[in-house]
Order: C-alpha cells, then structure tokens, then sequence
C-alpha cells in the first residue's frame, strides 16, 4: 500500500497492523468508531534513528514537515488537584500552554507533564505519544488546524512508526475539543 503522505517503505491500515502497535493504540483501532473509517488510519514504519524532525522529512518527505502533528500530555493545577489532558498542534506551532490550555482545563497553572507522568499515564513511549488510545475521561485539545487537513503524520504510541491519520477524524476522538489558536506560531 502506498501511504496517502510522504515516501515510507511500509504502509498498512492500522487494522492489519495491530502487532506493530502498543495495546493502548491497538485497542482503540479496534474499537474505532468515528464517522471516519478506521481502514483510512494507516500505520508507517519509521526508523528512529530519523527521528529529528528536520531529518525525518529530509528522509520521508518534505511536506510532511507542514503536515505533522505533535501529542503532548498537560497538566493543568487548581486547588490541589491536577488534571491530565492531551494537546494535539501542528510540529510548525507551539502549544499554547498558559493561555488556550489553562482557560481550557479551568486551572490555575498548567504545565507540560514530566516524561515520567507522561509515559507512566499514557502507557506510550515518550516522542511516540498519539492521541489515539489515551486514558479514558481525560480532555484531548486539539487545535483547528489538525482537523483542517486531509492527512496528519502523529506518533504511534512507539518512537518506531507513526501513523497518519485524517485531520477529520481528531474532532471524533475520546474527550476531543477542537480549538482555535492552541497552537501557535
């Protein structure tokens, strides 16, 4: 199969590609229910080793640079108490911690989550994080501009391979608020 975006060796539709994906990832493939058909969610090989962005689309294709996404896992405090979320935006932007995602979650302060918190939460490798197969109840922002585009390169939940996803399909997910200007430039 040829992937819909950049130039990889290997392509699969996420479905026939279960084994290649960490059971959080896995199991939200299988139990997809988006509008979105989960056969259009396809999983790439990537080689970490080519995992700089700059060398990555030097390798897999220049207009993935345009088209990549970044997870990143938040923590908003209030009173005490701490709330965990997921923040999808474009690799070219900056997540808007303290502004969109702090009056998003209602806190006080928010921050990005160590690597420890983030990859303990999630069950993903960190630089692998996906919005797909996140803990259930927690808020997944995701900036406009996702959701705009046809294809969106994000991680697989692993460092090795990633997937590519319809920017449509992000509005669907678990928990998923699509907001303008949490990434910016």
């Amino acid at each position: 199969m040829d992937a819909p975006l950049g130039h990889f060796d290997h392509a699969a539709p996420a479905p026939a590609a279960l084994d290649d994906l960490i059971r959080p990832v896995a199991d939200a493939v299988r139990h997809w229910s988006g509008s979105v058909p989960v056969e259009q969610i396809v999983y790439v090989e990537t080689d970490p080793r080519w995992a700089d962005t700059a060398v990555f689309v030097e390798h897999y294709g220049r207009e993935l640079l345009e088209r990549s996404a970044n997870c990143v896992v938040v923590a908003g405090k209030r009173g005490g108490e701490t709330t965990l979320a997921a923040c999808v935006a474009l690799s070219t932007t900056r997540v808007d911690v303290n502004g969109v995602v702090r009056r998003q979650l209602g806190a006080r302060k928010a921050s990005f989550a160590s690597m420890d918190i983030a990859t303990g939460e999630t069950g993903m490798e960190y630089g692998g994080i996906t919005p797909l197969g996140l803990p259930a109840g927690w808020p997944l922002l995701v900036d406009s501009a996702v959701v705009d585009l046809p294809y969106v390169l994000v991680g697989s939940g692993r460092r090795q391979g990633k997937l590519l996803v319809p920017g449509k399909a992000f509005a669907e997910l678990p928990g998923a608020v699509v907001l303008e200007g949490l990434g910016v430039a």
